[in-house]
């Protein structure tokens, strides 16, 4: 090697002092995590209807089955006239209809009218069912969201109805508002209510406040557990969100918030996230299989799926849609207790319990710890840099110093989010990089040490693993940083997510390119040119003639490339095979966080046959792409810890489970193609002999 790169000690105790500062963070975080473990299995009002209705079981019974199957909770939301008619709770009549009656003499059976003067026009609705407190709501939610002038109590042959001047079709499905009727006898069979209200239009305070009494009314109590809104606002959106908080911490509720089907926050809902922050982040991650999905999955599916949810992306709430793909010799109602069962057994497995749905202590770290977190995390840029450029060690400690106090002070006054953004992502970048850097340093100086001789099967595994564990512990210190610098509970329930996915998978690998073309002539020919420094291998390179051969090659690394990017992050277009569904769902069963495919498929076995093709001294160009293979495995490790909603223990067992794999796959993949070699070999010498 033409220059010796020395690694500055005083940066490197920087780091470690930052390193101790983000572990303290850490384990104050998985401690919060640890005891956010009390999971609330709720189920819709009105699937359990529908399924008393199909299988003809009495709606008390049915909802004590599913209690006792393991339901905690239900979910009620505004009712609606036609769910009403449906019920036989309410008729709804034309005036136009009564008219006609009235004029043939007729009777109404349907409301037992003999006369009446009605407006043709105008809706009429009678209660038919025995809610005695069902003629009031309406009669108030109607008035509240028509206007009382459009909204009369009529009396026709003793009889009271409601007088109601709007669109026949469209107020059908308007949303009346919650039902007290419903809500206690839920908690008379022993559940607990998910209240799923609908905003108002322009919405104001007495709405809110009528709403809430409506709440209290039903004397629900402590089994009132939370809100998980309908619809594309939060209740109060715009004006009356600070309102409605006074409102759930006066009654100790909390906020569910449904994941996003693409795993990324949550289904949009304008006010949702302000509401959490008013009402002191007393949120819930809930988690419900899309409908457009259900008829295509099976129980064991979306049991499966909830058993990987729940722990790794910190649901505590999971709203169970009825099953429609019936089981074989079940009826839809015994599916659906089965389904419930399964998913409760589950979760037991994974060290759940059961109740209203545990929520995150409004934990966020000392600012203290964080400046120290980013002090560390500067002085790791600056090694970087001095590994790759010619810096003096007084412009190391300079530069370090300076940006170390631009981006502690706003931390240090509270705030400095987009700084722990922006030094999440530098963590997410160098550390992987530092890893492999150090890696090909410590490897050049073996083989600069070494004789001639080519090292034997056994010294390569040696060697590759222990430095393989040592490239992951540089590796893992970055996760263990970025999720320090990160934690708080707006990143635990993902109303804030780390920025710059796609970076993390691309930069790392732009950067390792100039790491070794500082280090290596990465061709033959460039070398014997006697071609010195980055800048000249560059133009080196761009001066190559192209032939068919490189532009396939550069063909097929583009095609890897769209695939590595469009597999990242959670929009990807790209499909993963059924094989791999296959190996994940294994996985997920045989450890405790199932490791990323970057890592244990590629990379981890990628830097165990790197060792060896410095030990065998294989052509640089295959070094150069094993190293780059190597450095995804570890900017994976890193990148895990970017996802801010799984524990940090989760993070750091499914780093270490690829690690174990990893390592396993690269021993068998250095003998295969060591005794593939020697096959070689032993066939070159038997041709030369024939010969």
């Amino acid at each position: 090697m033409a220059r010796c790169y020395t690694y500055n000690r005083l940066l490197i105790a920087l780091i470690v002092l930052g390193l101790l500062a983000a572990l303290t963070i850490d384990w104050q975080r998985h401690r919060v995590e640890d005891k956010n473990s009390r999971v609330e299995l709720v189920m819709d009002y009105d699937d359990v209807v529908e399924l008393s209705q199909i299988d003809g079981v009495p709606l008390p019974e049915l909802m004590t089955r599913f209690r006792e199957a393991g339901v905690n909770s239900l979910a009620v939301s505004d009712t609606n006239l036609e769910k009403l008619t449906r019920t036989g709770q309410v008729a709804v009549l034309s005036g136009t209809t009564l008219l006609q009656e009235q004029k043939a003499g007729g009777v109404s059976q349907s409301v037992g009218l003999a006369a009446g003067t009605f407006r043709p026009e105008a809706l009429y609705l009678a209660v038919t069912g025995s809610d005695p407190a069902l003629f009031e709501e309406l009669k108030e939610d109607l008035a509240r969201r028509l206007g009382a002038d459009r909204v009369a109590e009529v009396s026709v042959g003793g009889q009271p109805m409601l007088e109601v001047r709007t669109n026949h079709e469209k107020i059908m499905k308007w949303n009346l508002g919650l039902s007290t009727a419903e809500m206690r006898l839920a908690a008379a069979q022993g559940l607990m209510v998910v209240a799923r209200p609908a905003n108002y239009a322009k919405v104001t305070a007495a709405d809110v406040e009528a709403l809430f009494d409506r709440l209290d009314k039903a004397q629900l109590g402590e089994r009132l557990t939370s809100f998980m809104f309908v619809g594309e606002e939060a209740l109060g959106y715009p004006g009356q969100l600070p309102l409605v908080a006074q409102k759930m911490q006066q009654r100790g509720m909390s906020l569910a918030m449904i994941e996003h089907p693409v795993q990324l926050q949550f289904v949009r809902q304008d006010g949702l996230l302000p509401l959490a922050v008013d009402n002191g982040y007393r949120s819930v991650r809930a988690y419900t299989i899309p409908k457009d999905e259900l008829p295509k999955i099976t129980v064991a599916e979306s049991v499966r799926r909830i058993g990987v949810t729940d722990p790794e992306r910190n649901i505590r709430m999971n709203l169970l849609r009825r099953c429609e793909k019936i089981e074989p010799g079940k009826t839809m109602t015994e599916t659906n207790l089965f389904y419930v069962q399964e998913a409760k057994k589950e979760l037991l497995r994974k060290g759940f319990s059961f109740g209203r749905a545990d929520t995150f202590e409004p934990y966020f770290p000392s600012p203290l710890l964080l400046a120290a977190v980013i002090a560390g995390a500067t002085a790791s840029g600056v090694l970087f840099l001095a590994l790759i450029l010619p810096l003096a060690v007084r412009w190391q400690y300079g530069l370090w110093a300076v940006l170390s106090i631009l981006l502690t002070v706003p931390v240090l006054k509270g705030g400095g989010l987009l700084v722990r953004q922006m030094v999440a992502l530098e963590c997410a970048v160098i550390f992987p990089v530092l890893a492999m850097t150090w890696s090909l340093d410590y490897w050049q100086r073996r083989m600069d040490q070494q004789p001639a001789a080519s090292p034997g099967l056994g010294k390569v595994l040696v060697g590759g693993l222990t430095a393989l564990v040592v490239v992951s512990a540089i590796s893992l210190a970055g996760g263990l940083y970025l999720g320090a610098v990160l934690a708080d509970v707006r990143f635990f329930l993902e109303m804030e997510i780390f920025r710059g996915v796609k970076v993390t998978f691309v930069a790392p690998l732009l950067l390792m390119v100039v790491v070794y073309l500082t280090r290596y002539h990465l061709f033959a020919e460039v070398e014997a040119a006697g071609a010195r420094g980055f800048s000249r291998q560059v133009k080196r390179l761009l001066d190559f003639p192209v032939t068919i051969r490189t532009l396939l090659m550069f063909g097929a690394a583009a095609a890897v490339a769209l695939v590595y990017i469009g597999r990242s992050g959670h929009t990807a277009g790209v499909p993963v095979p059924d094989i791999e569904i296959k190996l994940r769902n294994f996985l997920d069963q045989a450890m405790y966080a199932r490791p990323r495919e970057k890592e244990f498929l590629i990379g981890h076995p990628a830097y165990l046959l790197a060792v060896m093709a410095v030990a065998r001294q294989w052509p640089r160009i295959g070094h150069f792409a094993l190293i780059m293979l190597a450095t995804v495995g570890q900017s994976s490790m890193v990148e895990t810890f970017a996802h801010l909603r799984s524990p940090v223990l989760m993070s750091v067992m499914r780093g270490l489970d690829g690690l174990m794999v990893g390592a396993v796959l690269g021993i068998l993949a250095v003998v295969a193609v060591q005794v593939l070699l020697q096959l070689a070999a032993a066939w070159e010498r038997r041709m030369a002999a024939d010969e």
